[in-house]
């Protein structure tokens, strides 16, 4: 039988493996969050049987990277499956790309003005029960928007931002690199990080050397309180094709391959893997 020591146990593991490689620095960034915390997110997403929204694409060029979309379409058919309604809410041109298959709520590119009555019109629309931000631009405290290489985006993100802000619902964000949403929840831990940090925060942080992975730290937790292995189902080969015809690039290379943060598929073959022994499931 479960009990909160043993799951708080299994959260810890979970979240050694999600940074164990410690790509962008992460692992340095995890010792400011309170263990728990894959935990916690999931426990939000739990027992939501409405609206989840799922935040997600980072501009890159004139098109999206391959990191987030995995993860949030993972985290849509692992939600969906269970039995709530999730939503992803997104800028173009991911937006046009998804929305022949998935539910999705676009919202506007570079024009930020109007981005807080954007999200309150669509927060009262659809009155999620949560939000979860997977690897979106989070502002800086200019209120810009920065890549990894710190070149300014601002004119090709969508504000996701005010999404966090303004819900009356829980917050969940998963990052990998400290410029994305969530990262002001650590804003103390990225100080001696390479990057432009972003200042919004987040009620629940997910650090993560892929943020992709960040969702199938949550998605441990659903597969182990609905005793159904859920991490099985997914097959990140299969998702990453689906994006890449869709126009999608890796991040790092800026390539149109099948790659997430420029490493091979396979590499998320085995944090799936690693996170199925953890959570006992039958290998």
């Amino acid at each position: 039988m479960r009990n909160f020591n043993s799951d708080l146990a299994l959260s810890q593991a979970i979240e050694d493996i999600l940074v164990a490689r410690n790509l962008r620095g992460m692992k340095t960034v995890q010792p400011h969050l309170e263990p728990g915390y894959c935990l916690r997110a999931a426990t939000i997403l739990r027992n939501c049987t409405g609206n989840v929204f799922i935040g997600t694409g980072f501009p890159v060029v004139d098109t999206f990277e391959t990191d987030g979309p995995v993860g949030t379409i993972a985290l849509y058919d692992a939600l969906e499956t269970l039995g709530s309604t999730p939503i992803i809410v997104c800028g173009r041109p991911i937006s046009e790309a998804l929305a022949s298959k998935y539910r999705v709520h676009e919202i506007r590119v570079g024009d930020h003005d109007p981005r807080e009555h954007e999200a309150l019109k669509a927060l009262y629309k659809y009155l999620p029960e949560a939000v979860v931000s997977i690897e979106r631009p989070g502002q800086a405290a200019d209120g810009g928007y920065y890549n990894m290489r710190g070149e300014s985006i601002s004119a090709r993100t969508a504000c996701f931002d005010s999404f966090m802000n303004l819900a009356r619902c829980p917050t969940i964000a998963v990052g990998d690199g400290g410029n994305e949403i969530g990262m002001g929840k650590v804003s103390d831990a990225l100080k001696d990080l390479n990057i432009v940090p972003a200042a919004t925060s987040c009620d629940e942080l997910i650090v993560a050397d892929v943020s992709n992975w960040g969702a199938y730290g949550i998605i441990s937790f659903l597969s182990v309180w609905h005793d159904r292995d859920l991490l099985k189902e997914i097959n990140p080969l299969s998702i990453l094709k689906y994006i890449s015809e869709l126009g999608s690039v890796d991040g790092v290379t800026r390539i149109n391959q099948l790659t997430e943060d420029g490493l091979p598929v396979s590499e998320g073959e085995s944090i799936l893997l690693e996170l199925r022994q953890a959570c006992g499931f039958e290998i």
